[in-house]
């Protein structure tokens, strides 16, 4: 994953902790803790700890974090290098919510019509074989 100077400083030491930037990166992969915990061969406990900053994980397992979540060990530890992306802005996601609406909303019309079409069609093969038998 790219990193941008905006997701530099949105999860920089400054602004983010390990277990904000571990919990951003498993949240990014669609990963739940029960997971990323069975994966790694830990306790759910351990990953809760790590992610609130309360423990830290050993070298060996902050390689397999890296790995698991796709990004470097460097992001993990200072927010630098490799990450995730920083969260949506409420404007983006606004934009993409009425793009979203409008793609809705064209599908229902094309849904409407075809659904027309298709009760038309069922009245003329209903005529067809009504006149066959």
């Amino acid at each position: 994953m790219t990193e941008t100077t905006e997701a530099q400083d949105w999860y920089s030491g400054e602004y983010a902790t390990f277990g904000d930037r571990l919990t951003a990166a498993r949240e990014a992969q669609g990963l739940g803790a029960p997971e990323l915990a069975r994966r790694l061969g830990v306790k759910l406990k351990t990953i809760e700890a790590w992610e609130n900053d309360t423990s830290e994980p050993r070298a060996n397992k902050l390689q397999m974090v890296a790995g698991l979540l796709n990004v470097s060990i460097r992001w993990l530890l200072t927010g630098e290098g490799d990450g995730v992306s920083e969260p949506a802005s409420v404007e983006e996601m606004e934009a993409d919510a009425k793009a979203v609406l409008r793609d809705i909303q064209q599908m229902r019309q094309q849904m409407t019509s075809l659904a027309t079409r298709m009760g038309m069609a069922e009245k003329r093969l209903r005529m067809i074989l009504k006149e066959a038998f």
